[in-house]
């Protein structure tokens, strides 16, 4: 996409305004509109995931993945992929507006021309479907509860549809290992091919919710994205296969340039964000008067995670009130800067009311910095020096921010 995208999100009631990545220059900006009467239930929201009840997890899931997946995977083997696993929860209605958000742009568009290579090497180019055979694809993570409620309805279409039209299991690579998503195939036994998406994929389709449905009809056109499953995406499917390909030949879509990812040592370059404040912070360019660094975060990290992955949880708790006190000194300028997935502007200005957070925040919209660092992580934080430097980027697992912080000169 060239020049300036103006975007409007229904779900979310903003509009969400950036200037596409280049690899000089990257603003983001998000501009909310009027949140009258949203904010209470908003906030709610925020603080209901924490019991698993995001976009239509009403169950505590453990992602263990050990004896209680293989038994959840078999107790739901007889599933009809015509029967919405999810029908009544105001949660997977509110993952359905954020999809139908990102229908509204992408469908009549061309699809994207990828080549995905599966957890058992093999390689799947999507340009070369197009005018031979529908592609499904479907995104999905393994901490995500209505993901793992749709598998069984999701390999069952596979099983009965596979032969028609290609189905690829996407997993989004956010706060996922490789191995995390071989254990989850083997325990829920899925046949079709997985790939684990490095992020590029994701900025395509423009990935807002989990899991999110992408179907490509023959001609190598995007016909439907969705959230939930059922009797709408089964009848989408049909309709995919059901139409030939004598379309004339359409053009491909721009794939984004695939940049450098920033290195320890690397200049970090003109990257600026907005905060939610409205004020911009620069985190590369020479002579800034203090380091910076950027805690990458997601809203529901604290609360959703406390169910599903209860580590992680507690790592973004640690990360958060680590930098909270690191922030209160005034030796370097933070700002602690959301994924895109499962959050708009409001719902991080939601997570600043829940946490009481004084740290800065501001949403990457189109997870455009979240790919120039690498990170694929939450809670990670990097750290910028004077002469805009990366001098570190901490992942999880690391233990000591405010040692790696007193090495910025």
């Amino acid at each position: 996409m060239d020049g300036t995208e103006v975007v409007e999100r229904r779900s979310t009631r903003q509009w969400r305004h950036y200037t596409p990545a280049t690899p000089t220059h990257t603003q983001i900006t998000d501009m909310p509109t009027s949140t009258r009467g949203t904010s209470k239930h908003r906030l709610l929201f925020v603080l209901l995931t924490g019991a698993g009840l995001m976009a239509g997890c009403n169950q505590p899931q453990n992602t263990d993945l050990q004896e209680d997946a293989a038994t959840a995977g078999a107790e739901s083997a007889e599933a009809s992929p015509t029967e919405a696993t999810e029908t009544d929860d105001p949660y997977a209605a509110e993952g359905e507006r954020r999809a139908q958000a990102v229908a509204a742009q992408l469908i009549g568009t061309p699809g994207p021309t990828a080549v995905l290579t599966t957890l058992d090497g093999d390689k799947i180019d999507l340009a070369s479907l197009h005018g031979r055979m529908p592609v499904y694809l479907k995104f999905w993570a393994t901490w995500c509860g209505p993901c793992r409620e749709q598998m069984p309805g999701f390999e069952t279409i596979y099983q009965a549809k596979g032969d028609e039209m290609q189905v690829v299991a996407i997993n989004t690579g956010f706060t996922d290992t490789e191995d995390q998503v071989r254990k989850y195939r083997e325990a829920l036994k899925l046949s079709m091919p997985v790939a684990i998406d490095d992020g590029t994929l994701a900025a395509v389709l423009d990935l807002r919710v989990t899991p999110q449905h992408v179907l490509i009809d023959r001609n190598g056109l995007i016909a439907y994205v969705g959230h939930k499953d059922g009797p709408e995406l089964d009848r989408a499917i049909e309709q995919v296969l059901s139409r030939d390909g004598d379309e004339p030949a359409i053009a491909q879509a721009d794939q984004p340039a695939t940049a450098p990812v920033i290195a320890e040592g690397d200049l970090v370059g003109d990257f600026t964000v907005t905060l939610m404040s409205g004020d911009k912070m620069p985190l590369g360019g020479a002579d800034a008067p203090r380091p910076r660094a950027v805690l990458f975060f997601s809203p529901w990290c604290e609360s959703y995670l406390a169910e599903t992955r209860p580590a992680i949880s507690a790592q973004c708790k640690r990360y958060r009130e680590a930098v909270e006190k690191l922030a209160e000194t005034g030796e370097v300028d933070w700002v602690a800067l959301s994924n895109p997935l499962w959050a708009s502007a409001q719902d991080v200005h939601d997570y600043r009311e829940a946490t009481g957070t004084q740290v800065p925040l501001a949403l990457d919209p189109d997870g455009s910095i979240f790919r120039a660092f690498g990170v694929r992580q939450v809670p990670s934080v990097a750290v910028i020096d004077r002469r805009g430097t990366l001098i570190e980027l901490l992942s999880a697992e690391d233990s000591d921010i405010a040692a790696a912080v007193a090495i910025a000169p």
